[in-house]
C-alpha cells in the first residue's frame, strides 16, 4: 500500500470523526451545541483540522445533511438477491431498525428538521433528500406492484412516509414494540393494497 493511500485512508478518517462528533453534538444540543471549537473537542482532533475540512458552521452542517441524506437513501436501496417484493418489505422494515430507534438517532432527526424549517439552504438539501427517498420508495413499490401508476406508487410511499415518522416521533415517548410491529405492518398494508385503478372498473 502506498503512502498516499495511506494519507487519503487517515484524512477519511478524520473527516468522519469531524462529521460522527458534529452528528453527536446535534443529537445532543441540537443548532446551539455546534462550534468548531466543540466538534474539534468532540472529535479529538485539532481546530485547525476543522477548519481545514470546512470553512465555518453553515458549511459543516450542510456536509451532515448530506450524510444523512445517503443514508436514507441507503434505506432504499435494493438488495439485488431479493425478489421486488422482499425487496420492498425489507426497506419498510429497515426504518423500524433498532439502531434507528434510539432516542439519540430521533433526537437528531428532530434537531435536523427544524434546521431545515430554519434555514433556506437547508431546507433545500433536505427537500432533495426527502424527494430521493420517496422516489426510491416509490420506486420499490412500483417494482413490486406492476400494476400501478408512478403517480400511485408515489402516493403510496408518501403515505408510508407519514405512517414512518409517525413511528419515529412516537418512539421518543417510549411507545411499545408491539405498536411498532403495528406501523410496519400498516405501511405493507399500504404498498402492497391492490391498485385503487381495479376499484374503478
Amino acid at each position: 500500500m502506498g503512502t498516499s493511500t495511506v494519507k487519503a485512508g487517515e484524512q477519511a478518517d478524520r473527516q468522519t470523526r469531524i462529521l460522527e462528533a458534529a452528528l453527536e453534538l446535534l443529537s445532543r444540543h441540537g443548532i446551539s451545541g455546534i462550534n468548531m471549537r466543540a466538534v474539534a473537542r468532540e472529535a479529538g482532533v485539532a481546530l485547525g483540522l476543522v477548519n481545514y475540512y470546512y470553512e465555518d458552521k453553515s458549511s459543516l452542517i450542510r456536509a451532515v445533511l448530506h450524510q444523512i441524506e445517503q443514508h436514507d437513501l441507503m434505506l432504499v436501496e435494493p438488495a439485488l438477491d431479493s425478489t421486488p417484493e422482499e425487496q420492498l418489505r425489507e426497506s419498510l422494515r429497515r426504518v423500524a431498525d433498532p439502531e434507528l430507534l434510539t432516542t439519540p438517532y430521533l433526537s437528531l432527526r428532530l434537531h435536523l428538521w427544524a434546521l431545515a424549517q430554519a434555514h433556506e439552504d437547508f431546507a433545500r438539501i433536505n427537500a432533495t433528500a426527502f424527494d430521493g427517498y420517496l422516489q426510491g420508495l416509490a420506486t420499490l413499490i412500483g417494482n413490486a406492484m406492476s400494476g400501478l401508476s408512478p403517480e400511485e406508487c408515489k402516493d403510496r410511499a408518501a403515505d408510508i412516509v407519514v405512517v414512518q415518522n409517525g413511528m419515529w416521533l412516537t418512539t421518543l415517548l417510549g411507545i411499545d414494540k408491539a405498536a411498532i410491529e403495528r406501523g410496519i405492518a400498516r405501511t405493507e398494508q399500504i404498498a402492497f393494497a391492490p391498485s385503487r385503478d381495479n376499484d374503478r372498473r
